[in-house]
This record gives C-alpha cells, structure tokens and sequence, in this order.
C-alpha cells in the first residue's frame, strides 16, 4: 500500500507457543494511546533488540489504551507505572520507535551490567511528577 502506513505484526515463532509478555496486553497491531494522565516518571528501559543496554525515557505515567481484540471487538485498557510504560514501549515498537530514539536527561544510557551493580530494580523506575510543558 503506497503512501499509506500500515501495521503488520510479525509472528515471533521464537516462543513457540509461549506468550513473551502478560495476557493482559493487547496482541493487536491496531493499538493506540488515547489518553495519558497528568504525570510523567522517568524510567531505565530495556528492550529485546539492545538486551546489554539501558536507556533513561520519560514515559507516562497512566494512559489508556484503545485496540481491537483478535475476536474484532473494539476494547480499551487502563494501565498505569511498570505496565503503563510496557504498553507504552510496544506501541512505539508498533510505530517504528525505539527507546533509543527516546533518552531523556544528562547521560541516558548505560550498560545493564554496570547499571545493575550500583542500583537496585526498583530504582528502574522514578517516582510519578507532574509533566514539564
């Protein structure tokens, strides 16, 4: 389709049969954020395609979520922190985004293995503030 854009998923016949990710997210390619709430956290993302690299992003904090189930019913989704930022993270993927074209801050990356002997997990995720305009 020329002068379109068009999301095709791709089948990932690593897992073979397994669900990489939690039941609760929606496994179409017709999602989208349709609203977000008043505040933002920062967070060190990881990804499959740079598993060795951390980057800092600003994420959402809350959002809502619209797509279409496998049965073609038109569903909507509330998610906020850790799955917020999932939701968030695989719509970019959707949209050709990755989190290195998100850093945010003074020196946004880090190698996961030095980055996880000066911090514990739950500092991968910063505490929710009000959104800079």
């Amino acid at each position: 389709m020329c002068g379109t854009r068009s999301r095709l998923p791709r089948r990932n016949t690593r897992w073979a049969g397994r669900s990489p990710r939690p039941r609760s997210v929606p496994r179409s390619g017709s999602c989208s954020i349709t609203d977000v709430g008043p505040n933002d956290f920062l967070v060190w993302d990881d990804c499959f395609s740079f598993p060795e690299l951390l980057v800092r992003v600003t994420r959402a904090h809350a959002v809502t979520v619209s797509y279409t189930d496998l049965k073609g019913k038109q569903r909507t989704m509330e998610a906020e922190g850790p799955m917020a930022e999932l939701l968030q993270h695989e719509i970019d993927h959707l949209d050709g985004i990755l989190a290195l074209d998100r850093p945010s801050g003074v020196d946004p990356f880090a190698f996961r293995v030095e980055w996880e002997k000066l911090h514990p997990p739950e500092e991968r995720y910063g505490p929710p503030k009000p959104r800079e305009v």
